[in-house]
């Protein structure tokens, strides 16, 4: 299954919408130096709000969503979301 990623220019949580990207101004200053955080990702299912890694935000890592309610496992693929299959 594959969801549309729609990005957000300017940092306006209430616009966050579910599987909308925001990239960080200020990105690779926080987390781990060899991965750091590179932008705000909301859920595509449930739209909670999550940094996500610059390896995850180039598709190279899946995503789970924090939600206590919600465990949807997804990974960016160039402008789309794509949920990852179950096993």
């Amino acid at each position: 299954m594959i969801a549309e990623l729609n990005l957000l220019e300017e940092w306006i949580p209430e616009q966050m919408q579910p599987g909308t990207l925001f990239l960080l101004e200020q990105a690779g200053d926080l987390g781990h130096s060899e991965n750091p955080y590179w932008a705000v990702l909301a859920c595509p299912s449930c739209g909670s709000l999550g940094l996500i890694t610059r390896q995850q935000c180039a598709g190279l890592e899946t995503m789970i969503c924090g939600s206590d309610s919600c465990s949807a496992e997804y990974f960016l693929n160039e402008k789309a979301i794509c949920y990852r299959r179950p096993h």
